[in-house]
């Protein structure tokens, strides 16, 4: 089965709305065997939308459509569907009754301008928006699908998981479907990884890829066969083959968020962090926090810039940061016993590097960061290179001071550090 998706709005033509529809379809689409043959966006011009509609459904078996299903002029979608099929629109009774319980519970009489959100093509299978008031709708016509989906990505994925999904599946003859694997590493550049598994092959069945984001390489691993777990067997055999090459470097797969696994595992075993960040600002602390309910177990953080406040806040002592400097294994403990001190938590976190671009020397690079970790059974630090411009060197720490937690939690040797070389220079 072959499909076009088309992606209505001209915020998506002017950048002001990022389409990160394009990637989510193609994804869970390629999955259950459905091939996309061509994307296309275009803005809420009558004219243009017809056009493209009318040219997807000569192309394609299914046409996938998302956005313009709200009640203002220019949420056009559904009736350019309409248009194109020559159907009238046709009021769902249910849909608009929804609409107006949905209100009711606020308090508040539905807009009459809402009404237009229960209008869908004559013959659609109205399809509930479980996370907002713009229904979708499933048409099938003359041995073509067509599917309407809301822009909101949180409206269209919950749409896709609880009603497109289900409804695909059903269908038969779809094709080859597609499984993957994405491990992320970090401390690592991607020549490196590159040069680690070039003898595992690049584009095939199944194949590796690679993509760079700052401070993380992640490697896909993919395969397609007719049989899901026929390629599932494929994605794991290469992927086992990998982890033995770069697993030390893995600090997340797939959609993982490390700063859930981290969290789970603190709450999990009863315990507390803090954390005393220098060159990451407060982004690990920001990075435990996006997750609702860590006050459970983060208790907090400080920035610590300047030495100053090093000694200050956290209680550095003086003659550490004259022998040693601000970036040394010995602040780094500093730091991590003295945060843990201070908020009475179990565990303390502390970041302190040089991200550059400047600062860094023959002795102390751009890209060197200590990460240390106390705790009732002593402190560990880690020694990283990092490579990358600032921003990468700031996300690889963060990156890196996750793994470094999820492995002590699990009680498994770090996997990101280098041996302790600190010189002792000032």
């Amino acid at each position: 089965m072959q499909c076009e998706l088309v992606f209505t709005g001209s915020e998506l033509l002017l950048g002001d709305v990022s389409n990160t529809h394009a990637v989510y379809l193609g994804h869970e689409l390629a999955k259950l065997g459905i091939e996309v043959i061509l994307q296309t966006t275009v803005g809420d011009d009558w004219t243009l939308m017809e056009q493209v509609v009318r040219g997807a459904l000569e192309r394609a078996d299914l046409v996938v459509t998302t956005g313009g299903l709200g009640p203002t002029t220019d949420d056009i979608t559904k009736d350019v569907v309409a248009s194109v099929l020559g159907v009238p629109m046709v009021t769902d009774a249910e849909s608009l009754e929804q609409m107006r319980k949905f209100f009711a519970r606020r308090g508040t009489e539905m807009p009459s301008i809402c009404a237009r959100q229960a209008r869908f093509p004559e013959g659609s299978r109205v399809l509930p928006n479980h996370k907002g008031t713009a229904p979708g709708a499933l048409i099938e016509d003359k041995g073509k699908i067509i599917i309407i989906l809301p822009g909101p990505p949180r409206e269209l994925r919950a749409m896709f998981e609880t009603s497109v999904r289900p409804y695909l599946l059903e269908i038969p003859g779809r094709g080859e479907v597609l499984r993957t694997r994405v491990l992320k590493l970090t401390g690592i550049p991607e020549y490196t990884v590159q040069e680690k598994l070039k003898d595992l092959g690049g584009p095939g069945n199944p194949g590796l890829g690679y993509l760079t984001k700052p401070g993380e390489v992640q490697v896909r691993v993919s395969a397609h066969a007719v049989d899901p777990a026929a390629a599932e067997r494929l994605v794991e055999e290469l992927a086992g083959r990998i982890t033995g090459l770069v697993g030390e470097y893995v600090f997340a797969v797939d959609d993982e968020a490390p700063e859930r696994t981290v969290g789970d595992m603190l709450f999990g075993r009863g315990l507390t962090i803090s954390v005393a960040e220098s060159c990451t600002a407060g982004m690990v602390a920001a990075r435990f926090t996006d997750v609702p309910g860590s006050s459970r177990y983060f208790c907090g953080g400080v920035v610590v810039y300047n030495n100053d406040l090093k000694r200050q806040l956290v209680g550095v002592p003086n003659e550490i940061l004259e022998r040693y400097g601000a970036v040394s294994e010995n602040t780094a403990v500093a730091m991590a016993e003295g945060i843990r001190r201070i908020a009475g938590s179990d565990l303390g976190l502390a970041i302190t590097g040089i991200a550059g671009p400047e600062g860094g020397t023959l002795v102390k690079p751009v890209g060197l960061v200590y990460v240390a970790l106390a705790s009732d059974q002593g402190t560990q630090c880690h020694r990283l290179i990092l490579p990358g411009v600032r921003s990468a060197v700031r996300m690889g720490t963060v990156n890196a001071a996750f793994k470094i937690l999820k492995d002590s939690l699990s009680a498994k040797a770090p996997a990101v550090e280098e041996p302790l070389q600190d010189t002792g220079a000032p």
